[in-house]
Parts: C-alpha cells; sequence; structure tokens
C-alpha cells in the first residue's frame, strides 16, 4: 500500500503479500458468498513493528446485483505471544457494480486490537474508504482514499492496487 507521506520519508511501499484465496465454487453466480484468505506479509520496518506477518481473512457476502456486501472478520498476527497475539482487524465493503468489469465502492478497514482485550476507540484504527476497482482480462485494477476517522488512523491514504490471477485463463 503507498502512502502519500510517512514520517520524514515522503511516499514509500509496504513490502509484498502472497495470498492463497479459497471460496465457494462458482461464488459470482450465488447470492451468498463464503470463502477464506490466507495472507503472508514481508514488510518494511517503518510499516509494521515485525518484519513477517500474516493474516486468515474469513470471507461472508451477499451479491444483491449490482450490489455487492461483504464482511472480513480478520484476524492478524505478527508471529509473537502466541494466541495472545492475535487482533481482530475487520473489513467491510459495499460495492455498486456498474457492469462486469468496473465497480465504485465505499469500504471501512478497522484494527481494534487484541482478541483478549480491544483498545480504547479513540487508539483503534478505523478508515472509510472511496474504491474504483477494474476487472481487466490480464490485470486487475485497485484504486482508493481513504479518510482516517479514529486517532489511530492515518489522516489520508491512498492505495493503487495492481494483481493478476495466475489460474485465470488469460494466461494459459
Amino acid at each position: 500500500m503507498w502512502s502519500p507521506y510517512s514520517d520524514g520519508r515522503g511516499g514509500s511501499i509496504n513490502g509484498f503479500k502472497l495470498r492463497e484465496l479459497f471460496v465457494r465454487p462458482h461464488a459470482a453466480d450465488r447470492t451468498f458468498f463464503y470463502g477464506v484468505n490466507f495472507e503472508f506479509s514481508v514488510n518494511y520496518k517503518y510499516w509494521e513493528p515485525r518484519r513477517f506477518t500474516s493474516e486468515v481473512r474469513p470471507i461472508v457476502g451477499v451479491h444483491l446485483h449490482p450490489v455487492d456486501f461483504i464482511f472480513n472478520p480478520i484476524v492478524d498476527t505478527q508471529y509473537r505471544g502466541g494466541l495472545g497475539s492475535l487482533e481482530f482487524v475487520p473489513a467491510t465493503r459495499l460495492a455498486y457494480n456498474l457492469n462486469t468489469k468496473w465497480a465504485v465502492a465505499a469500504e471501512e478497514y478497522a484494527d481494534v486490537g487484541p482478541l483478549r482485550h480491544f483498545d480504547a476507540l479513540n487508539d483503534q484504527f478505523h478508515e472509510v474508504w472511496a474504491v474504483m476497482d477494474h476487472a481487466g482480462k490480464v490485470w486487475h485494477v485497485e484504486a482508493g482514499v481513504g479518510v482516517g476517522v479514529t486517532g489511530g488512523a492515518d489522516k489520508l491514504t491512498f492505495k493503487l492496487m495492481v494483481s493478476r490471477d495466475l489460474n485465470s485463463k488469460a494466461t494459459n
């Protein structure tokens, strides 16, 4: 994720992520869908206190054509402290699909703290986002701007994610 500024750095990049997604077969054709995403991250030290982190991202959603609602009750770990280090970092997305290739969405990202004891509200991370998605034949592009709504969040963040499905028919 790219931010317009970091303390003393200006623009910067946050490492890379490897993801593996398992979803209900033909999820795009169903009203109710679910899945789970496993993510392993390599982070720059100025973005995260730990170099290596991972998350389990359950996915629960409904397609109400053309509107999608998706909730991710995410659990994060920084590989220290066993189960006591697990954090609850939920995400929510409400999208309007303009057509099969373009969507606009409102998203909310949060980090409420450790599962065993949530942080005080002002110390939590809550950001609200305006996002645009484009699903191309080979590449998927997501861009957006986020605004922090609590003291623990960044005031303004931009994101640009470019991804490619390595199993898609476009790569054959």
